[in-house]
């Protein structure tokens, strides 16, 4: 489980994320309207109230694994309901799936076009595959194992935040076209979350209890 300073910390950016994502997509800009005004040249047509219904779906989801994810790094929730800590896990593990299917979904119509469907039905697999090896490290007893491929699959709940934070610094300080920082976005994203975690693992006398 992760230390109690690392825990605050995770939380703390967790929720306030969350927080942001639910007020954008569903009080500020529930038509996507900002979004969506990107999406041009696509290769096939885009029926906007089922793309919608399904960001929705998305967004929900995405939010629910990334709540219910960190409630489990808690050593103290652990040790008071180990029942709970397992419900919760299949409820993060329901949720990744859900996400990962419904950004197959959207993938086609992403902003980029194939540079970037690419790359995100990649990494439909490969969230959904770290999370299958968790439980099946957890199912073996190997609680060592299962924290850290938990901990690495935990990561990929932060995609859009990373996507946008490096699409942003591309576009407004460095003057790229949006589409050029977007595609940089989801490529450095993906690559900067299947190594930062290992990075930390390797540091993880100090991050875990």
């Amino acid at each position: 489980m992760l230390n109690k300073k690392a825990l605050y910390l995770l939380s703390v950016v967790s929720l306030a994320f969350i927080i942001y994502v639910v007020y954008y997509n569903f009080v500020y800009d529930p038509q996507a309207a900002g979004f969506l005004s990107h999406k041009t040249n696509l290769k096939r047509p885009l029926q906007i109230p089922v793309w919608l219904n399904v960001m929705y779906f998305h967004v929900i989801f995405a939010c629910l694994a990334m709540g219910s994810g960190i409630i489990n790094f808690s050593s103290s929730l652990f040790e008071r309901s180990r029942k709970f800590h397992r419900i919760n896990g299949y409820v993060y593990f329901v949720s990744v799936f859900l996400v990962s299917l419904t950004s197959g979904y959207m993938a086609p119509y992403a902003t980029g076009g194939k540079l970037t469907s690419i790359p995100f039905n990649l990494l439909n697999m490969i969230w959904p595959g770290m999370t299958v090896i968790a439980l099946y490290h957890i199912k073996k007893r190997d609680i060592i194992r299962h924290r850290n491929w938990m901990f690495r699959s935990y990561a990929f709940c932060f995609t859009n935040l990373f996507i946008h934070l490096i699409s942003l610094l591309c576009h407004h300080a460095f003057g790229l076209a949006y589409k050029t920082s977007y595609i940089l976005g989801v490529y450095g994203s993906i690559t900067l979350l299947l190594i930062l975690p290992s990075l930390v693992l390797a540091r993880k006398k100090r991050l875990f209890i």
